[in-house]
């Protein structure tokens, strides 16, 4: 199965989000994704093994630590900001967890990760496509996946 903008809309379909690899560092794409899910007053929980707080806008967000922290993961779809090996384990623990939904940056997978994730998720957004050069990024395409799903 590859993402569309059927996926895409799916994902943003759930209440609420995570984003895991979020980052304090404002230059990272962590960082960037998360202040893109702040920005448009979405429900979203930053998730960093370090348990940083992240400030986006002068507001700080209390980051947890793993996806199990989460109030109700099968009630949230989570964009995934790290490499392959960690993205892989971060899969495996979202699928124990009954996440519906997962967007995997462009960087994110190889196809052994991609593989895994078509095979245990509802809806998966990465790969080709997208209006960018390089894939589905949220950053990219999410306005337009946002609108789809009725959430603009």
């Amino acid at each position: 199965m590859s993402a569309s903008d059927a996926t895409a809309k799916i994902f943003f379909s759930s209440p609420k989000f995570a984003v895991v690899g979020a980052s304090t560092n404002t230059e990272k794409f962590g960082y960037k994704v998360f202040k893109w899910y702040a920005d448009r007053d979405l429900p979203a929980t930053p998730i960093n093994p370090q348990g940083a707080t992240l400030t986006v806008n002068g507001q700080p967000y209390p980051a947890i630590k793993s996806l199990s922290e989460l109030e109700n993961p099968k009630e949230t779809s989570v964009s995934i900001i790290t490499g392959p090996a960690i993205t892989l384990k971060t899969l495996q623990e979202a699928k124990e967890l009954g996440v519906p939904a997962v967007w995997l940056q462009p960087g994110t997978f190889n196809d052994e990760v991609l593989a895994y994730a078509n095979e245990n998720f509802q809806a998966v957004v990465a790969g080709k496509g997208g209006w960018g050069g390089e894939g589905w990024c949220v950053l990219v395409d999410g306005e337009r996946s946002l609108a789809a799903a009725s959430r603009l």
